[in-house]
């Protein structure tokens, strides 16, 4: 079952700098801080920052029950994968692919 995007990740070159600006935007402090990943929640969204990012953009990720079916799914309507199913955090895998438009579309699936 798809449950929709409930996550969107942001790549980012300064992690420290995009954490100071999140935290004002978003009015909170964050649920996760590292050095790979600072994330907040806020009105059941997941909103993450991770370093390294160079003009990719944010990524919405669907949350779904079945990440090897649905990500099948995806490449045999015509996606690429840009990234196999890999875990990320006890219980959470993430795939993700681009469309036949160049979207980036990811997916999680939690256990």
């Amino acid at each position: 079952m798809n449950q929709g995007i409930k996550t969107i990740l942001y790549p980012v070159k300064d992690l420290s700098r995009a954490k100071a600006l999140f935290t004002k935007l978003l009015g909170v402090e964050p649920i996760a801080d590292s050095a790979y990943y600072v994330g907040y929640k806020v009105g059941g969204q997941d909103i993450g920052l991770t370093p390294g990012g160079q003009g990719e953009g944010a990524t919405g990720y669907y949350h779904v029950d079945d990440i090897q079916r649905d990500l099948q799914l995806l490449v045999d309507s015509g996606a690429t994968v840009v990234q196999a199913v890999r875990n990320v955090a006890p219980g959470r895998q993430v795939a993700s692919v681009k469309d036949a438009d160049g979207n980036l579309i990811g997916l999680i699936q939690d256990s």
